[in-house]
């Protein structure tokens, strides 16, 4: 952790120097070039100002044509200012053409400034400008609803095939006399002809051969 702090410190010290002597270096040519007093302050402040909006376009990710041309700009004023200084430029007689230079840079920092801070790349989006349209109701209602599902034609009737009709049920001619029996001995005892369920429980037959016995009854 201290290592790390003691990293930190010194990037900072040392940004703090470079920072320093770049905006003394810019001073004096500014001040070398006839802008005196407060002006000559204004100038380093101007292109550090410059390098920090194209900087910050440069993290932003938008235009980074732009924010490379005005950061390459500032740095090549910062740098030649520090290397006019270093003995290369005759400070007590300084041409024309960099007068001119540092006559003309506010203009440039203050249009490289509002381009970089006031100007945002505009970006079409597709999808806003969909969703931002309105659907009509009736195209709407049609994409939610499903298609009708196509009517299947009715099957034809079946016609119904009568029920086959029953074999004829041979009763032994002993069964009909104990059914005889059988229905005397329940009219003798209830006053009344014995029905047929009651027969068929009797004698224990099957429905057919119980029907067939009463009808001989």
């Amino acid at each position: 952790m201290r290592a790390h702090l003691a990293r930190v410190d010194a990037v900072l010290v040392q940004a703090v120097i470079a920072a320093a002597l770049s905006f003394a270096h810019l001073h004096d040519v500014a001040s070398a070039a006839g802008q005196d007093g407060w002006k000559a302050w204004a100038y380093p402040v101007s292109v550090d100002l410059l390098l920090v909006a194209a900087w910050r376009r440069l993290r932003s990710g938008d235009a980074k044509a732009a924010g490379w041309c005005w950061f390459l700009i500032a740095l090549t004023a910062s740098l030649g200012a520090n290397v006019a200084t270093a003995g290369l430029l005759d400070l007590d007689h300084v041409p024309a053409w960099l007068r001119i230079l540092v006559a003309g840079w506010p203009a440039v920092a203050f249009l490289g400034g509002t381009l970089l801070v006031h100007s945002s790349p505009t970006t079409h989006d597709e999808n806003s400008d969909a969703v931002g349209q309105e659907v009509p109701e009736d195209i709407e209602d049609q994409g939610d609803a499903p298609d009708p599902a196509p009517e299947s034609p009715a099957p034809p009737a079946v016609e119904s095939a009568p029920a086959p009709a029953l074999p004829p049920v041979a009763i032994p001619a002993a069964l009909v006399e104990h059914a005889r029996k059988v229905a005397a001995e329940h009219h003798a005892r209830t006053g009344t002809a014995i029905d047929t369920p009651t027969l068929r429980a009797r004698l224990g037959v099957p429905p057919p051969m119980a029907d067939a016995i009463a009808a001989q009854l």
